[in-house]
């Protein structure tokens, strides 16, 4: 199916060089291929493919193709210095499109800097907005496929649920095995299992890495780099209270979220959540992508406990307060106080199942696949 940052990769390899990260099987490889058959002569390449591997190596590729697609290129030893030579060293006009697991994010970070010559996107999940548009079904629909399978193309377009459930445990047990313990120790790998399934039980709410190292016995910082590589490999993601002193509200408790919603363990509430985090983490990082806007998405919760879901914030301002809601239609007071409070960050209530959207006071209710649907596939968090 194709994806929303497809043509916007397109565009940006007529500048410069494009990166392309994300979960595993996220559906990268798939982008790539779709891009390059479009281009006559291009040329792909797999670093996990030994013939593939020897051309690369040898850089003996077709000097004058016009665009070169090196894939899981990170696993190759000094990738960063070479990568560097091939850009610089390329035939004028020639475009490199880069693509990798969510190590590549890591990876790129260190060593011989690349700066300049690159534009960075990530492919996440599918979206209701992506979903309606590759397939022609319904908001609705889509939603409910989406709570169902997750967002990984492979499960979400599977004919049986049976197919989907057996992907999803060889998924989990496969960055386990593989990419977990490329950057962990062996000895480690059973407590981050551990870490991960309580984890699935624990989205949505506010998670203390102290209780849990206890749990686990092993340190809490131990369990902060454990939730670093979680998050580097894009198992989860996490959602930060919002303050306006940064770094108050990084000490404060996250709340975490998974990549793929089929991993949650929880009622359709908490699934339901969960995947409209996803979406919504999916808009923020699009704006980051496409546009280079600071954004973030945070939760808020005072003193008393009280809270709204989700809290988009771009260069630290408040843009949009997000509450979920399976089928209570009343506006939950503090969203509605809160949305009094900052006026100019749009305020909405998202549920599962309503009959009529409606405004009130500063809320707007709305139907969660309804309003997803019109998210543009990522890229936006549209006031309407």
């Amino acid at each position: 199916m194709k994806r929303w940052v497809e043509p916007l990769v397109e565009r940006d390899l007529a500048r410069k060089m494009v990166f392309v990260s994300g979960p595993r099987q996220a559906g990268k490889t798939t982008l790539a291929a779709s891009i390059a058959a479009r281009v006559p002569g291009a040329q792909m390449f797999n670093w996990d493919v030994v013939q593939d591997r020897r051309v690369l190596l040898a850089q003996s590729w077709v000097p004058t193709a016009p665009l070169l697609v090196f894939d899981e290129l990170h696993k190759m030893k000094g990738w960063r210095q070479w990568l560097k030579g091939v850009f610089d060293g390329r035939t004028p006009g020639q475009s490199i499109l880069v693509t990798g697991s969510a190590r590549l994010d890591a990876f790129r970070q260190a060593g011989e800097s690349l700066a300049g010559r690159y534009f960075s996107w990530h492919l996440l999940p599918v979206t209701v907005s992506e979903l309606v548009a590759a397939t022609g079904t319904t908001p609705e629909d889509a939603l409910t496929r989406l709570l169902q399978r997750g967002g990984f193309p492979e499960p979400l377009l599977a004919e049986a649920d049976a197919d989907a459930q057996r992907w999803r445990q060889l998924y989990l047990e496969g960055l386990i095995r593989d990419d977990i313990l490329e950057l962990s120790r062996i000895g480690e790998v059973r407590a981050m299992r551990l870490f991960v399934e309580l984890l699935r039980e624990r989205v949505g709410s506010p998670v203390s890495l102290a209780a849990i190292a206890r749990d686990l016995q092993v340190s809490p910082t131990t369990l902060a780099r454990y939730l670093d590589i979680l998050e580097t490999l894009h198992v989860v993601f996490t959602v930060r209270p919002f303050h306006r002193n940064v770094a108050r509200a990084l000490l404060k408790e996250p709340k975490i979220y998974f990549h793929d919603t089929g991993l949650v363990k929880g009622d359709d509430g908490v699934r339901f959540e969960n995947a409209c985090a996803t979406m919504l983490n999916a808009a923020v990082q699009g704006r980051r992508d496409a546009e280079g806007v600071d954004a973030a998405l945070q939760y808020i919760r005072d003193k008393d406990g009280r809270e709204i879901d989700f809290a988009v914030c771009e260069a630290g301002t408040l843009v949009r307060l997000v509450e979920c809601k399976w089928s209570e239609p009343s506006v939950p007071s503090y969203l509605a106080a809160t949305a009094l409070r900052f006026p100019n960050a749009a305020a909405t209530l998202l549920l599962r199942h309503l009959r009529q959207r409606e405004h009130r006071g500063s809320v707007a209710v709305e139907s969660a696949a309804e309003w997803l649907a019109r998210q543009g596939g990522g890229l936006h968090l549209s006031p309407s």
